[in-house]
């Protein structure tokens, strides 16, 4: 089972060097996503990366990121938005719907399915997967292993998630409340859980 760690929204101070310590506790796939932030300041914590690690670095949003610095992919946050025309290479996708599950996945490499484990409120409380809803997708072959559990996902449901089929999950919250990047400096405990959840994923 794939385990991918997104990054926090936001950049911090220490980021460039808790990600580098995460790829070398064995991290294979991180997906860089800062909506909104200007593309400077990404370019700014790759040039802080090795470049043996660029790889493994799937990017969200300023897609030409992809070919500057060598990276795995890029991925599609937008239902209607679609990758560059001239743009050769890996790509995936957030798809909100289960019902849009199997077009998605024809058109990319994985697919992650938001709010799997996470109960949205307000305009996107209609995008609530319930349990006998997964199921389903499960058993008409909509879940498998070219789609990823986002939304929630945390160490105690990382197992459900793998009896529903799902080929990956999809880290955030889970790992960085591990961290205050507001007062803190060391960054053991935070890599000590993504021990933890290498393990359950495995």
């Amino acid at each position: 089972m794939k385990l991918v760690i997104m990054t926090q929204p936001t950049f911090f101070v220490e980021e460039d060097k808790i990600l580098t310590a995460l790829f070398e506790e064995g991290m294979d796939y991180l997906h860089l996503c800062k909506p909104g932030a200007s593309p400077m300041f990404s370019e700014r914590l790759l040039s802080l990366i090795p470049e043996i690690m660029y790889g493994k670095i799937t990017v969200h949003d300023h897609y030409y990121l992809k070919n500057e610095y060598g990276l795995a992919g890029i991925h599609i946050d937008g239902e209607n938005q679609e990758p560059p025309k001239d743009y050769k290479g890996k790509f995936s996708r957030t798809c909100h719907n289960i019902a849009d599950l199997n077009a998605m996945k024809k058109k990319a490499e994985y697919v992650f399915l938001d709010n799997t484990f996470r109960r949205p409120t307000g305009k996107d409380a209609e995008n609530v997967h319930t349990r006998d809803e997964l199921e389903k997708a499960a058993s008409q072959g909509l879940i498998d292993k070219h789609v990823y559990a986002m939304g929630g996902v945390n160490i105690d449901n990382i197992k459900e998630a793998r009896e529903l089929g799902f080929g990956g999950v999809v880290i955030c919250g889970d790992l960085w409340d591990k961290f205050d990047i507001h007062n803190e400096l060391d960054y053991k405990e935070l890599i000590n859980h993504f021990e933890k959840l290498r393990k359950a994923a495995s």
